[in-house]
């Protein structure tokens, strides 16, 4: 079965993988003119590690593993710690923080990605996609893996649906060493002026971010010369190593948080989504690369079984099938995140006894996957 994959991003990769390892014939087309590896880092949480696992994806030489996730009080009080240890323990597989560059190159060795070629015309109900090298390309199946603006997904429903939320992250890393940086901690600290998280990345690195309400063009926005001055007046005083990091900020990233209605239906035909391009929403929950792997362990298992004999009938049951059961475990991590709820957790989390927030932790964990779902 020939298989075409608009986009070459976390998604789309683990697409590609999946099927390749399924013995399918798989073509990535991808519009920026190398690998995209931009951005900080992500948490891989069990169900993530273990879908990487089966995607022959050797994730072990990359990144830190977390034992541990912590919520402090501005002045470094400790409110509640989640042992990630148990939820190791409870699916077989680790939490572990990487780099995105890591991430997409990790996925991308070996993987047929043509780079510098965007889509311009989709027929989804062809799987047919024209090319702005000028070329046609059509497959058995089409796999929208593009992104919040994804041109398959316009073809199918229509323009971006996605809206800001408020909120902004801006984020970078540091390589000076502190307290955090060798251990085996997440650490996220929330206040009234907004949220600073701090996450081990592997290779001497700690990931920063900083969480604020932001309107565009309005301070803190992208383009604000002012930014990093501005997130030290915000949140000086804050516990250590919160001083110090602001004092190293050089280059930093900006991202504003979207959130896009969701809906049920994501393809038609031979034609389906993956991915930010079914499901954008804001990184408060770390759950957008884990969502885009688990959409790519399903689909992989949904169609890898068939083959180009498949009649199309049966080929567009198993993709909207994909797509319920996908749409049925995303729906609550995307509308969760929308709320920018773990911007906002220092109001209650002090309410938490460290084994109840374990305990929910690991709950929510299988919830929200429908590897653990299916498998466990």
């Amino acid at each position: 079965m020939r298989v075409i994959v608009v986009g070459a991003g976390v998604a789309g990769l683990a697409v590609a993988r999946g099927l390749l390892n399924a013995g399918h014939e798989v073509e990535i087309y991808e519009e920026a003119p190398e690998l995209r590896t931009a951005g900080g880092s992500v948490t891989l949480w069990p169900a993530a590690t273990a879908i990487l696992r089966e995607l022959k994806a050797d994730y072990s030489g990359t990144g830190r593993r977390l034992e541990t996730m912590e919520s402090w009080a501005v002045d470094g009080r400790r409110l509640f710690t989640v042992d990630l240890t148990e939820a190791e323990r409870r699916y077989g597989h680790p939490s572990v923080h990487v780099a995105r560059r890591d991430l997409v190159e990790l996925l991308a060795d070996g993987m047929p990605v043509t780079y510098g070629v965007g889509a311009e015309h989709v027929v989804p109900e062809r799987a047919e996609v024209r090319l702005s090298d000028g070329r046609t390309v059509r497959g058995d199946v089409l796999v929208g893996a593009d992104g919040r603006r994804s041109a398959v997904r316009e073809a199918l429903w229509g323009g971006d649906r996605a809206k800001l939320s408020g909120w902004v992250t801006w984020q970078g890393f540091t390589t000076r060493p502190t307290t955090l940086t060798e251990q085996a901690r997440a650490v996220m600290i929330a206040g009234a002026r907004g949220l600073c998280g701090l996450i081990p990345a592997g290779g001497g690195r700690l990931l920063w971010w900083f969480d604020v309400k932001a309107a565009p063009g309005g301070p803190f926005w992208d383009g604000d010369p002012d930014v990093a001055e501005r997130l030290r007046e915000r949140f000086r005083g804050w516990a250590d190593p919160v001083p110090d990091i602001l004092e190293t900020i050089t280059e930093i990233d900006f991202f504003p948080h979207h959130k896009q209605p969701f809906a049920a239906a994501w393809g038609k035909g031979p034609t389906t989504l993956a991915g930010d391009s079914a499901h954008t929403m804001p990184p408060t929950m770390a759950q957008g690369a884990n969502q885009a792997l688990e959409d790519a362990w399903l689909l992989s298992t949904a169609i890898g079984g068939l083959g180009s004999g498949s009649g199309r009938d049966e080929l567009a049951g198993a993709l909207r099938a994909y797509e319920r059961a996908r749409s049925k475990v995303v729906r609550l991590p995307a509308r969760l995140a929308a709320t920018a709820i773990t911007d906002r957790q220092g109001s209650f989390a002090g309410l938490f006894p460290d084994r109840f927030a374990t305990w929910l932790y690991v709950k929510w964990l299988r919830r929200v996957s429908t590897y653990l779902l299916t498998a466990s």
